[in-house]
């Protein structure tokens, strides 16, 4: 395991760019064309949130939907690093990891370094390592009923095959993990210390969240009130506090620029 440099704290607030088939899992019938834009007005809020803040951040996005909003993505990509978030985000094959990344190269004209699985998916680090990626963010060392116990695995980065594994944040203790859930549901207060005692001991975070939520999703109501609650202007306000919030404690980075300073360091 690798411990960031000392000297310097790194806020990554990063973004899982995607259809937005949260509805469908939960039993809405709603088309690609209504998930994808969706997606789109809350990228849009939540780019102008950071822009507002002078934050750069990762964008984490489908193939599927950059290749359906492709002006907005290469827009976007002259402030932040784009990375992949697979090819389609209901479903995932290991061809997946080459293809997305073939695909938003072609788009961009630049290399993507990234990868992080939908819905923090466990992914063979030899496919990950084969298919070109630098650093991999798919691991949350907590544990989540119902999808996943990864709490016996690593805070830090550490490499695997060549490959950075840069897992989200969790509390040094208790392991409270501090995702796009937490963000919503936990006393914002709270969060935001928990934020703040995290970056540090670590001298990094890793945090997440998803441009739908950013949107009115009072629509859907077959959505749990536990992703529902604090969406759009009330989420908006949520993030730019805390972004505010931590400013003062260290330095907005994206994936790629806190890879290179783990490599400068191992």
């Amino acid at each position: 395991m690798a411990s960031p440099n000392r000297g310097r704290r790194d806020i990554l607030f990063t973004v899982d760019v995607e259809e937005f088939d949260t509805a469908v899992e939960f039993g809405h019938n709603i088309p690609l064309s209504e998930q994808i834009d969706v997606s789109t007005r809350g990228l849009k809020l939540v780019a102008d949130c950071f822009d507002t803040v002078g934050a750069r951040t990762t964008l984490f996005t489908t193939a599927n939907y950059a290749l359906h909003e492709p002006e907005l993505i290469r827009k976007l990509a002259q402030k932040h690093e784009i990375a992949s978030h697979g090819y389609f985000h209901t479903t995932f094959e290991p061809a997946d990891l080459l293809t997305s990344r073939l695909a938003l190269e072609d788009l961009l004209k630049r290399p993507v370094t990234g990868f992080r699985r939908a819905r923090m998916g466990f992914v063979d680090p030899n496919d990950v390592q084969q298919a070109g990626y630098q650093y991999n963010s798919s691991l949350h060392p907590t544990w989540l009923p119902g999808r996943y116990n990864h709490w016996g695995d690593p805070r830090h980065p550490f490499r695997e095959m060549g490959v950075w594994q840069i897992p989200a944040s969790v509390t040094p203790t208790l392991r409270l993990p501090l995702f796009w859930l937490s963000l919503k549901n936990f006393p914002f207060a709270f969060y935001k210390q928990l934020c703040r005692q995290t970056l540090q001991t670590d001298n990094f975070l890793n945090l997440y969240v998803h441009p739908w939520e950013f949107t009115d999703l009072s629509a859907y109501e077959k959505i749990p009130t536990y992703v529902r609650r604090h969406s759009r202007d009330a989420l908006l306000d949520r993030v730019d506090n805390l972004l505010r919030y931590l400013k003062p404690l260290g330095e907005f980075s994206t994936m790629g620029e806190f890879t290179e300073r783990l490599n400068k360091t191992a």
